[in-house]
């Protein structure tokens, strides 16, 4: 019986160890190689330099005149090789006036998300089947959190504009932006499908699907 006990304890320390931990690199960075450069996902390091870890230009505001009213300035491997592999990425948010980030997934990341200006409204929503909305005002200096694969959103309920900056736990988290994603496949969900899924007119559905 100790036998026994001292087994389950020791698996237990083992998958702890597991679990608690990034799986290691191996090497101290891998910079991203751009395409067309060797067969190799890693820059050669003998040629690494410090600009590959740099990106510049997060104190710009984005340009919010869209239909959203929305810009998001994404810093992840694509725009600073740096970060590949090293699993964290960011971006700079923009929001005007009522104007919202619309509901959207990271499928590969958590997104923790600081406000540095304005006052928006952000939210999130659990999976089937209980679906609940969590929702909260934030100010100047608050943190909420977005779990990785839930749909959230913000938006700007005040007169100035939102700034805020976002950290992800991948440095590709991906996004799908839910209407796009709906109603702009290429090619296009059947318009049946989409009738008895959102439970509206097919005219409804055709003109969704135009506008997206």
């Amino acid at each position: 019986m100790a036998n026994i006990s001292l087994l389950l304890f020791v698996l237990a320390l083992s998958l702890s160890a597991v679990l608690a931990t990034d799986p290691s690199t191996l090497q101290d960075f891998c910079v991203a190689n751009p395409i067309g450069q060797g067969n190799s996902i890693c820059k050669d390091s003998k040629v690494v330099e410090a600009n590959d870890f740099l990106f510049s230009g997060l104190h710009i505001a984005g340009n919010t005149t869209n239909s959203v009213g929305s810009k998001v300035t994404p810093v992840f491997a694509s725009q600073l090789p740096g970060l590949n592999t090293l699993g964290i990425s960011m971006a700079r948010i923009d929001i005007a006036p009522w104007g919202v980030n619309p509901p959207h997934t990271h499928p590969r990341a958590t997104e923790i998300f600081t406000v540095l200006e304005g006052t928006l409204e952000v939210g999130f929503i659990t999976s089937n089947p209980e679906n609940r909305h969590f929702r909260k005002v934030l100010q100047k200096g608050d943190v909420f959190v977005f779990p990785i694969g839930l749909i959230h959103y913000q938006r700007n309920i005040g007169y100035n504009n939102v700034v805020a900056i976002a950290a992800l736990s991948s440095q590709n988290p991906g996004a799908i932006t839910i209407g796009n994603a709906v109603f702009g496949a290429t090619p296009e969900i059947s318009s049946e499908i989409l009738t008895k899924a959102f439970r509206l007119d097919k005219t409804i559905i055709n003109y969704l699907q135009s506008i997206f």
